[in-house]
């Protein structure tokens, strides 16, 4: 097939689109949101209401208003901006897996409005169910309730997972380089890096990826193996930056809500620091490499409940920043637009990736991150 170097003349094609939809996962934007937006967040799973006043504590905190929604309306801005600016005409939407506005909502707008096939970007970089599949289930549920109140057909694809797009990473390895230079000076060289993503159940990120992909088969399945990969394109990056080769990493985790006795990914971004500390650590860079934006899981299990731990340890840490809406991100969703549709059009694109595991699957397995609790319908798969 001829290849489609996304650098034809003329304006941009991103048919056969006729748009695109940022998918998020919600979050409350007042102090009485914050209970019901947990309640749709752990739906099904019988936890009682005062449980969820207690898990919501540190919504509180903040006035109960989660920095996502913000962020995403400005990441929205950015995304329209940069396709005006490249010619790209193709309305951009945002709808959200747990919170206003609902993805259904914002699905049955786009229906009205005449689109018929979308591409979708989810806000997580990696596989996994929470971060893949259980989105395509959402996009499932909202498409089955459009069917029924005998909406026009339509057609979703998600794009594939961006942990190793250049335009993920780039901005990933100035952030930790900045967070690096915000230490004292005498600091610096000897300071590690920790990079921090989501724990899942231990079960649940073995499972993760498609079922021919030969990560799924290592230790913490295609998860691990996705963010050992950012982790350790930022690391080298940053060795050669600063001139210091033997700097340690490693990959930690953070927010943990599950039952105890169900084994989850560790260590614990907390229980990291303090080992460190004992080992003799000068000083940690903690880089949140397992979400796009500065939401609260950063803003309070990172700048919050890690910073206080460092805090008590003696510790100095500093935290990288997301990519949120960089330029070179936008970018690179505009890319993978673009290469997305071009594959869709029979053509062969180039696919950005760094790092050993190459560019990921376009269309989703059926066994693909399988659900824990049951199997249930997914769009977006072969």
């Amino acid at each position: 097939m001829p290849d489609d170097t996304l650098t034809e003349s003329g304006p941009a094609s991103a048919a056969p689109y006729d748009a695109l939809l940022l998918l998020s996962f919600g979050g409350p934007e007042g102090p009485e949101e914050v209970v019901p937006f947990l309640e749709n967040v752990t739906r099904g799973r019988g936890i009682p209401k005062e449980r969820l006043v207690e898990v919501g504590r540190h919504y509180f905190l903040f006035d109960g208003v989660s920095p996502i929604n913000a962020q995403n309306r400005e990441l929205l801005a950015a995304l329209r901006a940069d396709f005006a600016a490249h010619g790209l005409e193709l309305p951009v939407h945002w709808g959200n897996r747990n919170w206003a506005p609902y993805l259904v909502d914002t699905l049955r707008e786009m229906a009205q409005a005449g689109h018929r096939r979308i591409a979708v970007l989810a806000t997580s970089a990696y596989a996994g169910y929470s971060g893949c599949r259980q989105y395509r289930e959402n996009l499932a549920d909202a498409l089955a309730t459009l069917a029924a109140e005998g909406l026009p057909e339509l057609t979703v694809d998600k794009l594939r997972h961006f942990y190793n797009h250049p335009g993920f990473v780039e901005p990933m390895i100035e952030a930790t380089l900045r967070a690096l230079a915000e230490l004292p000076a005498e600091l610096r060289d000897g300071a590690e890096l920790a990079f921090t993503t989501h724990s899942i159940p231990t079960a649940m990120a073995e499972s993760s990826g498609a079922p021919d992909d030969p990560a799924r088969g290592t230790p913490g399945g295609a998860y691990v193996a996705q963010h050992l990969v950012t982790a350790g394109l930022i690391a080298d990056a940053v060795a050669k930056a600063t001139g210091v080769a033997e700097r340690d990493w490693r990959l930690v985790y953070q927010s943990r809500s599950g039952a105890p006795h169900i084994p989850w990914l560790e260590p614990d971004i907390c229980d990291h620091l303090a080992e460190r500390r004992e080992q003799g650590a000068a000083a940690v860079v903690m880089v949140p490499i397992g979400f796009v934006s500065d939401h609260m899981e950063v803003k309070y299990d990172l700048d919050t409940e890690a910073v206080a731990k460092a805090a008590e340890l003696g510790l100095p840490v500093t935290r990288a920043a997301t990519v949120g809406a960089d330029p070179r991100f936008t970018a690179a969703v505009r890319e993978l637009l673009l290469e997305r549709a071009a594959t869709e059009r029979g053509l062969a694109p180039r696919r950005c990736a760094l790092g050993a595991l190459g560019a990921s699957h376009d269309v989703c397995a059926v066994d693909c991150c399988p659900n824990p609790r049951a199997p249930r319908s997914a769009a977006a798969e072969a």
